[in-house]
């Protein structure tokens, strides 16, 4: 549009009522004496590795710009972390600082001397010092594939693995197709409720947004509370918002019949499946649709429903720029629409370049995942004839029972759509005829608490068997909950349920 909109860059609010207003001015000045504290202050320079372990706080967008200007490659991270976990991921990535709270120094300190690489410790607190540093500061000229930032990916199995990003990964939101995603204005305010440490954040709360220049909200929100989340919807002229589905289906469980947010637009969700019933009572109640997209830390975003697209109940939409996706079976041969394999991201004869670099330090696992000409996701999928993408599972989640080969995101999906259900989780369980059945894992919601538990589980089994295909049910449903999240869950479960644990 040429002209930038009334609202700031960066809008931040907290819940005692503060308040933090920044233009893309006071940003870029602000940015610059962030990269001057990290050159001459601290030391740092070009390619040296920075642990950034901050919640939802504006010193977070700070530290991430600054090390995009001075060519420091920064490593988000959860503050959920704990010791054990901030002394992994610093050994292994050698950083030579780290950007945290007070709340997590004495967990840094207590592993400090065991990371010999790391030389400097920055704390964002209340409290402040003498001093300021110069607003004068020189952008380096980085490439497009210098190396700028590492998300540590967890797996299935094994640790976590470091995968490394260069500065395309800033160039996604750049091209033609990528900026029909959200069609993001100037005048556009959006919030996205993403952990500071997952790549979500990176990308829709600093370059998707900011290279449309539109305003990124933010609120402190230190513990999920639904009810804060209504009314900030309700109080802010936010008309973009970014949530996992399970957000949407938290506010429509909320007690309220009548209400709409005044100023929402578009919806987008992404990391778990979107249920049809959770679009439709959406739509019923807001008037608005979910859009779905999907991604990894490797990739950034692969694949999503674009604002105005047709939407595909059971589909997380089409291949997003630069990337081309199929279907792929394990030697990289492209198979036929609405076929089950693997999701596979084309890599040769050009590697897109918002495509992760390497798994850093581990140049075997780097090329554990190329297959033929393409970067296999390690997910499951299949491809209609128009080119929409329907998420299976994870491809080490697969449960196959007499040859039916088993996604536990259906099972799971079809589970949590009983009013019984709150929470499930399903893996592979060792049969003697079958090989494998489908188990549950399940958390009642509280009204199921009282219930049969042999009459629940039947009811349950039956409620699959309607939904989705009768062999895909539930043999054994088993009530319990869990600690974690995503593929830890399964991993923990299915080693349980095998003896592994």
């Amino acid at each position: 549009e040429g002209k930038r909109g009334l609202n700031p860059a960066f809008w931040w609010v907290n819940g005692q009522g503060d308040e933090v207003k920044w233009s893309f001015r006071e940003m870029g000045d602000l940015t610059r004496r962030v990269a001057n504290v990290f050159t001459q202050t601290c030391g740092l320079q070009q390619g040296d590795h920075l642990a950034l372990m901050l919640p939802r706080v504006p010193e977070w967008w700070l530290v991430a710009v600054g090390c995009m200007r001075t060519g420091i490659i920064f490593i988000p991270a959860s503050i959920l972390l704990k010791a054990k976990d901030i002394l992994y991921r610093l050994q292994l990535s050698k950083a030579k600082g780290i950007v945290t709270i007070d709340a997590l120094a004495s967990e840094v300190d207590s592993i400090a001397s065991q990371c010999p690489s790391l030389k400097t410790k920055l704390l964002v607190s209340d409290h402040s010092r003498e001093g300021s540093a110069s607003p004068e500061h020189t952008c380096i000229k980085s490439k497009t594939l210098d190396p700028m930032v590492i998300f540590f990916t967890s797996g299935t199995t094994g640790f976590p693995k470091m995968a490394k990003h260069s500065h395309g990964l800033a160039l996604q939101p750049s091209f033609p197709g990528s900026r029909k995603l959200r069609s993001l204005k100037t005048s556009d305010v959006s919030w996205c409720l993403s952990d500071s440490g997952w790549i979500v954040a990176t990308i829709w709360t600093l370059l998707e947004p900011w290279t449309a220049g539109c305003t990124v909200f933010i609120h402190h929100l230190p513990q999920f509370d639904t009810k804060v989340i209504i009314q900030t919807l309700l109080k802010y002229p936010i008309n973009h918002f970014w949530g996992v589905s399970s957000i949407y289906r938290m506010i429509l469980h909320q007690d309220f019949t009548s209400i709409r947010f005044p100023a929402l637009e578009h919806c987008c969700t992404g990391r778990e499946v979107v249920l049809p019933k959770d679009q439709e009572e959406w739509k019923r109640r807001m008037g608005l649709l979910l859009y779905e997209n999907y991604g990894q830390s490797e990739t950034g975003l692969i694949c999503a429903t674009y604002w105005g697209m047709k939407i595909k109940p059971g589909f997380m939409g089409k291949a997003t720029p630069p990337y081309d996706v199929q279907v792929i079976d394990d030697k990289g041969s492209i198979l036929p629409p609405n076929t089950e394999g693997n999701i596979g991201i084309r890599i040769k004869p050009v590697r897109p370049v918002s495509l992760f670099m390497c798994y850093e330090g581990d140049p075997e696992k780097t090329a554990e995942v190329e297959c033929g000409d393409f970067y296999n996701t390690g997910d499951r999928g299949k491809m209609d004839e128009e080119g929409y993408i329907c998420f299976l599972g994870r491809s080490d989640d697969i449960i196959n029972a007499s040859g039916y080969r088993i996604g536990p995101a259906e099972v799971e999906s079809a589970l949590v759509e009983h009013p019984a259900v709150a929470e499930s989780a399903v893996v592979g369980s060792p049969d003697p005829i079958q090989r494998e059945v489908v188990k549950a894992f399940i958390v009642l919601t509280p009204q199921f608490l009282s219930h049969d538990k042999d009459q629940l589980t039947k009811e349950l089994q039956q409620h699959v068997k309607s939904v989705t295909a009768p062999y895909k049910y539930p043999r054994k449903v088993s009530e319990g909950r869990w600690k974690g999240s995503g593929d830890s869950i399964t991993v923990d479960l299915r080693k349980k349920e095998t003896g592994q644990m």
